[in-house]
């Protein structure tokens, strides 16, 4: 099942903008995925290259610290 925003899109409400995060990480995470496995995908079929291991752990860092934003800015639950 997709991931929708049922209601109005309002980007000052938290719990929308929290929303919106979650679908950059997701995208992000997509895009990681994608691009890292066609080069190890190529870099099997062909040559090493020496320096997709650094991109990769690279790569896999800043998607952790996107991850890590996202939660620490998820909004109070409301009373």
């Amino acid at each position: 099942m997709p991931i929708r925003w049922y209601g109005p899109a309002d980007p000052d409400d938290p719990t929308y903008r929290h929303f919106a995060r979650i679908v950059n990480l997701t995208l992000h995470a997509a895009l990681f995925a994608a691009v890292n496995s066609g080069l190890w995908f190529v870099q099997g079929m062909r040559h090493p290259w020496t320096h997709l291991n650094w991109l990769t752990l690279g790569w896999a860092g800043l998607l952790l610290v996107h991850g890590t934003v996202v939660v620490l800015q998820r909004p109070q639950p409301q009373p």
